[in-house]
């Protein structure tokens, strides 16, 4: 099936490059000028991927990334000329899966949105069990949804990947280390292993009562991290 994939650039010429290089590519690429639009799109149609502008007129890309989070969890890549650390952790901590810093050459996005594609598509690893369960949480692996209850809580993809990840490993009771996390999640042994920390810290602010007091994300100090499965989510290694 093709990818469709949604473009929001307000300038006319990047915009143009972005769908034309992507269109070369197989994918249905469509753009929107400004966020107002784009988020319109989000509520009424699925896309598989969002590639991103941060500097857009009325609703920046901060505040459409907050808001599509809460519509989607299909990739998001941010492609931007903003290039400091602070914007890129503020991307990342608000959703975003990849970012990427203009000029850029058009075959390399091709390839960063094809990555993407593949890691969404290639998760859950079908090895493990599709349903996982701890607290009053339920992670389903074949739909990627995660639920408190009957309320689904939106994760954006590395998210999904981060926490399967932990999961998959949670009955072991084995602290698993960033780098191992970022080599699985990233599909890479190269990069900002740090990015893992930033992630850890937004499934907190989802999935925890108080972030600052984890009670299923754990940090093994100089270990790495851990989910801790309570007794009562079910036969004692968080599945059912």
């Amino acid at each position: 099936m093709q990818a469709k994939v949604l473009v929001v650039e307000d300038v006319n010429e990047m915009s143009d490059l972005i769908t034309l290089f992507l269109s070369k590519d197989g994918i249905d690429a469509q753009a929107c000028k400004n966020a107002e639009s784009a988020l319109e799109r989000v509520k009424t149609e699925r896309f598989d991927l969002i590639v991103l502008d941060l500097n857009l007129p009325g609703m920046d890309g901060f505040e459409f990334l907050t808001e599509a989070r809460k519509l989607t969890a299909c990739p998001v890549l941010i492609v931007t000329a903003r290039a400091s650390d602070e914007d890129l952790i503020a991307g990342l901590g608000q959703g975003a899966d990849e970012y990427m810093t203009k000029p850029f050459s058009p075959k390399v996005l091709v390839a960063r949105v094809r990555a993407l594609l593949r890691r969404s598509r290639s998760i859950p690893d079908k090895a493990s069990p599709d349903i996982f369960h701890f607290g009053p949480y339920t992670l389903d692996r074949s739909t990627f949804v995660l639920k408190r209850g009957d309320e689904a809580i939106p994760l954006s993809v590395k998210e999904f990947g981060v926490l399967s990840y932990l999961a998959e490993r949670a009955s072991s009771k084995v602290p698993q280390m960033p780098q191992s996390i970022y080599n699985a999640v990233w599909e890479s042994s190269y990069g900002d292993i740090t990015v893992v920390a930033v992630y850890i810290q937004r499934l907190r602010k989802k999935i925890e009562d108080d972030p600052a007091n984890p009670a299923y994300i754990e940090t093994v100090y100089g270990r790495g991290y851990r989910l801790r499965v309570p007794p009562e989510s079910g036969d004692g290694d968080g599945h059912r």
